[in-house]
């Protein structure tokens, strides 16, 4: 019976990328789940065999611990170069959408809010 090996919900297209030609340097069978249409599931990586099980998800266990570590040290040097992204770089990029999501984020609250001040007033 196959067994979910990377659920793909928020997995960048190039670590996808790269479990896929692991197994496949492995020789491990595998098989791809699409997303759903409605955003219900996001879809996954299967190991098909039960007997391959442990041995990809030993290979998929050291392929995060080096994937963690070289995004740890790019990210440490892109603070070190000051490129790295900050609320304010993104503000000037991008500060329409900032701008509406801290309204969002007032709004949600007031809505949170919003019992205890009918209740106690």
């Amino acid at each position: 019976m196959a067994k979910l090996l990377l659920n793909l919900r928020h997995v960048p297209d190039d670590e996808a990328d790269d479990v896929r030609a692991m197994l496949e340097a492995a020789r491990i069978d595998f098989y791809e789940t699409p997303p759903s249409v409605f955003g219900i599931s996001a879809g996954g990586i299967y190991v098909r065999e039960n007997d391959d099980v442990p041995e990809a998800k030993r290979l998929m266990a050291d392929y995060q611990a080096q994937r963690g570590a070289r995004v740890r040290a790019e990210r440490e040097a892109a603070v070190r170069d000051g490129t790295a992204e900050t609320f304010w770089t993104v503000l000037r990029a991008e500060p329409v959408r900032v701008v509406l999501t801290v309204l969002a984020i007032l709004f949600l609250l007031g809505l949170v809010g919003l019992p205890f001040v009918l209740f106690n007033g």
